[in-house]
C-alpha cells in the first residue's frame, strides 16, 4: 500500500516557500555572509597584525641625524690651506693699522676650524689640529705685520724682511710682545676647536 503524497503547497503567497530545507542544508536558500562564512569579510583588517600600521608609533622619537662624515686627508689640507691664507691676511690687518686686533685672531681661527669641519667631518683628531694651526697662523701673521712695519720704517721690502733678515723681525716681535698678544693666541685656538666642532654637526 502506497503512501499517500501531501498535497504541493503552493508558493504564491507562502512566506516560507524559500526557506524549505534542500538535501538536508537547514541554511539553503539564505544568503550567506560575503568572504566564505569570514564575519569580518569586507572590513579593513589590521596591516601585518600591527595596530599602530600607517600612524605615529607612540613614545619613540626620531632618530638624530649621525654625524656628518668626510675626508680626513682633505680636511687637513683645507685646514692648512686656511691658515696660510689667514695668516697673510691678518698680518696685512696689522701691517697696515699698526695694530694687534682681536677680532681678527677670532677669525683667523674660526675660519681654519670651518675648513677642517666641513671638508673633514666629525674625525676628533681635527678640531685639535685647526687649534694647533691656528697658533701657528696668529703668529705667522703677527710676523708678517711687524715685517711690514719695519719695512715702511727701514724702506726695505716686507718680503726681503722676513727672508733675509728673519731674526730682525722675530726679535723686533718679542721685544713688542705684550699679554694681549699671548692673547690672541688662546682667543684663535678657541675658536678654530669650536669652528671645526660646529662645523662637522
Amino acid at each position: 500500500m502506497s503512501q499517500p503524497t501531501p498535497p504541493s503547497q503552493p508558493t504564491e503567497g507562502n512566506p516560507y516557500a524559500a526557506q524549505q530545507p534542500v538535501a538536508g542544508n537547514p541554511y539553503a536558500g539564505q544568503q550567506q555572509p560575503a568572504g566564505g562564512g569570514n564575519p569580518f569579510a569586507g572590513q579593513q583588517q589590521p596591516t601585518g597584525g600591527n595596530p599602530f600600521a600607517g600612524g605615529q608609533q607612540p613614545g619613540f622619537a626620531p632618530a638624530p641625524p649621525a654625524p656628518r662624515q668626510g675626508n680626513f686627508a682633505l680636511g687637513i689640507v683645507a685646514a692648512v690651506v686656511a691658515a696660510l691664507v689667514t695668516a697673510g691676511i691678518y698680518g696685512a690687518i696689522i701691517g697696515g693699522t699698526g695694530y694687534e686686533i682681536g677680532y681678527a685672531a677670532v677669525g683667523v681661527g674660526f675660519l681654519i676650524g670651518l675648513a677642517a669641519g666641513k671638508v673633514g667631518g666629525s674625525n676628533p683628531v681635527l678640531p685639535v689640529l685647526s687649534a694647533v694651526l691656528s697658533l701657528g697662523a696668529v703668529y705667522v701673521g703677527q710676523l708678517i705685520g711687524v715685517a711690514m712695519i719695519g719695512a715702511d720704517e727701514s724702506g726695505i721690502s716686507a718680503t726681503t724682511l722676513l727672508t733675509d733678515h728673519f731674526d730682525l723681525v722675530t726679535a723686533a716681535w718679542k721685544e713688542s710682545a705684550d699679554f694681549m698678544t699671548y692673547l690672541f693666541f688662546g682667543i684663535g685656538a678657541f675658536a678654530a676647536f669650536s669652528g671645526a666642532k660646529k662645523a662637522a654637526l
